[in-house]
């Protein structure tokens, strides 16, 4: 018998051959889910624990939770298990997940370009107060986070959060989560064109649609028309960019397959621009690709930058509209290089209507409950009642008149959040850590913020912008490729020989039209108690040896391992 694809055996009758199922890509036609996460999605879509939440498991209680609802589905609700207190980070990568998790949740509250209202700010720390023990931290995806949640609250928490227009939906899980946008969108005066509108409707149209509810990863989005490029748009799966088509006007430029995690890749221009009223339809091409050609075989190739990386900027483009779009789009130009090195719009900046907008910075994104329905009070006594949190864990007070500015700066401050902050302040990014999360080997947001005092301290006149992000593990939630200094948390071996908590350091990251992951110097590691001397070090030798203008990553990217270490 001839060799055949229906008879392989024929061919080499020594060795069993299987099927070949690719990559799980669907449009390929391989629909068998290929490990435990796949298969129960295909079980049950996501969307659906809800129900159970509200008439089982709210009722009965934790242990009435099914395994794959607990670690599965209810991240499609922006739930996840929180870390048990008293686990080291030794034992993080060794425990089962039954052994790491408390009987606490992780609520993750999405909020769609940053924007919200005082009346919903001022819910969200009610909520904080009641029932996650003050918790209400500020993410780099312009989302809240509570911790200490029980699931017998968590009904009577998506109820207030509805009634003020806010939600969990699709916060978490293999979903398309919550979308960065401008925070200052509408109100910028040097704002090219405002992203708002197609950020809401794209979340009218696609948040809780059962088709774009089964993705093979998380799918994160962009959208921005302020020239400082706000929204890290570099690292997102899709970002619509603002530019000025030279016969079309405003609109958008089109990135795809940005991303950080264990296996960082920048997002690539599609060379295509987009006008404003398409974007939601351009949107629901490019995730249907992802949806149908993303690969699903392996978690750890699942994002779509892989498929990008596989596939190149013009097929993408090219399948986006022969086959989802059905026409072309226009060629476009790319975003210029913003001239201002901070992206996060702190201090008092001018409206286009002759109203200010004051920018403030918390320590590392850590706010709680009675500090947000601190802020929703200054905030309606000096603005209009609008407020906005950044992609930098930071926060801004709209609308507020001119005679108002000063009183509002003198609250804020009165509340630890400044207006002026030091460079140290301004851009220290910190992710959960290990107090609450369960993949995390050290501690992040304490550390943070001691280490911004230890720098302000030791260095009260430098000036210069600076990045430090502090990660937990190697999953970069905190951008850790993407900072001046970027700290991956990790053991290391302390003087004495003994393991300790420590970083990994990477050096001279950026993001903008120029981005770069940062370097990695062999071997320098720093433990957790060495780390304001090792910055201390490194900035001195930076402001000895920089030339004129010089930033730290163009410092850093240059400079001898020496002068690193």
């Amino acid at each position: 018998m001839a060799a055949s694809p229906q008879n392989p055996a024929a061919a080499t009758p020594r060795r069993k051959v299987s099927r070949h199922r690719g990559e799980g890509q669907w449009a390929a036609g391989h629909f068998t889910p290929l490990n435990g996460n796949e298969q129960f999605k295909k079980d049950d879509d996501g969307l659906n624990v809800r129900t159970r939440v509200e008439t089982i498991y709210s009722k009965r209680g934790f242990d009435s939770i099914d395994p794959n609802d607990l670690r599965g589905r209810l991240r499609w609700w922006g739930l996840y298990t929180q870390r048990r207190p008293g686990i080291d980070g030794g034992r993080t990568g060794v425990l089962e997940p039954e052994e790491l998790e408390d009987q606490y949740f992780m609520m993750r509250v999405r909020i769609t370009g940053g924007r919200l209202t005082t009346e919903q700010l001022r819910v969200i720390g009610e909520i904080a107060e009641t029932y996650a023990r003050g918790t209400a931290d500020i993410t780099d995806r312009q989302n809240i986070q509570y911790h200490w949640i029980r699931i017998e609250d968590v009904p009577a928490i998506w109820e207030r959060l509805e009634a003020v227009g806010l939600s969990t939906t699709e916060a978490c899980g293999d979903t398309p989560r919550g979308m960065l946008g401008s925070p200052v969108a509408g109100v910028a005066e040097d704002e090219i064109i405002d992203g708002s509108a197609a950020l809401d409707e794209i979340a009218r149209r696609y948040i809780g649609d059962p088709r774009f509810s089964n993705l093979p990863r998380k799918f994160k989005t962009a959208v921005s028309g302020s020239p400082l490029l706000d929204v890290a748009h570099e690292i997102n799966d899709v970002s619509f960019v603002g530019v000025v088509h030279p016969e079309h006007g405003p609109g958008f430029d089109l990135w795809v397959g940005g991303g950080l995690s264990t296996n960082p890749r920048f997002g690539v221009r599609l060379g295509a621009w987009v006008p404003e009223a398409d974007v939601p339809e351009v949107w629901e091409g490019v995730i249907s690709i992802f949806r149908d050609h993303g690969y699903r075989r392996l978690r750890n190739r699942a994002r779509l930058k892989f498929l990008v990386a596989d596939w190149g900027p013009e097929k993408f483009r090219q399948v986006l509209e022969d086959d989802y779009l059905g026409r072309r789009l226009a060629d476009g130009p790319a975003p210029e290089m913003p001239a201002q090195r901070w992206r996060d719009h702190i201090g008092v900046h001018r409206q286009k209507d002759g109203r200010f907008y004051v920018g403030f910075a918390p320590r590392v994104g850590r706010m709680d409950g009675s500090l947000l329905t601190k802020v929703a009070a200054l905030a309606e006594d000096h603005g209009s009642g609008r407020v906005s949190t950044t992609a930098e864990q930071k926060m801004i007070v709209l609308d507020v008149p001119q005679d108002r500015v000063d009183s509002l700066v003198d609250g804020l401050e009165a509340l630890d959040l400044r207006v002026k902050p030091s460079p140290f302040r301004r851009g220290t990014m910190a992710c959960t850590g290990i107090e609450f999360c369960k993949l995390a080997i050290v501690e992040t947001k304490e550390r943070g913020s001691e280490l911004i005092d230890e720098l302000e301290r030791r260095l009260p006149d430098f000036g210069e912008p600076l990045t430090i992000n502090i990660n937990g593990c190697p999953n970069a939630c905190a951008r850790i490729q993407t900072a001046d200094i970027g700290l991956k948390g990790q053991l290391v071996t302390d003087a004495e020989g003994r393991q300790v908590s420590g970083y990994q350091v990477h050096l001279g990251g950026a993001l903008g039209l120029e981005p770069a992951f940062g370097r990695k110097v062999r071997g320098l590691k720093v433990t957790s108690d060495e780390l304001p001397d090792y910055i201390e070090r490194v900035l001195k030798r930076f402001e000895a040896e920089r030339e004129d203008g010089e930033r730290f990553a163009t410092w850093a990217a240059r400079a001898d391992a020496e002068a690193l270490s």
